[in-house]
């Protein structure tokens, strides 16, 4: 049996927004110079930061640990929980006023989480039902 197209979407969903989110930290520093001069700087504040981490975080527990209950494989999650530390660290590790190390820390968190929703993906593709699995 497949994984169900609202799984798929989650993980598709979960990865698309993580890996925009690495994007969008390792662009920081060349955002700090044109956005305040395009009128957008607010999306360069904490508090959008914050928002957005809290978003991943909760997105992604629920995709990959509802994935974990159908193929019971670590993998997805043994990428997503370092990722999430990395992105709690940079946000609240003191390192939010250190402009490049924030960048590397929150870029490699969402890289992390990106990359652990698509082995999620993967995970719930290749599993298969059969008489040892117990879903």
């Amino acid at each position: 049996m497949p994984p169900t197209p609202s799984r798929q979407f989650l993980d598709r969903f979960g990865a698309f927004g993580s890996l925009l989110c690495a994007v969008h930290c390792a662009a920081l520093p060349a955002l700090l110079v044109l956005l305040p001069s395009l009128g957008l700087s607010f999306w360069l504040s904490h508090d959008v930061e914050q928002v957005v981490v809290v978003f991943v975080t909760v997105l992604g527990l629920f995709s990959l640990l509802w994935g974990y209950r159908r193929h019971r494989a670590l993998h997805a999650l043994a990428l997503l929980l370092p990722g999430l530390v990395l992105l709690w660290t940079g946000l609240h590790g003191g390192l939010e006023h250190e402009q490049m190390p924030h960048a590397v820390v929150m870029t490699l968190g969402g890289l992390l989480v990106g990359v652990a929703h698509l082995a999620n993906l993967r995970l719930n593709r290749l599993h298969v039902h059969d008489a040892s699995c117990a879903h």
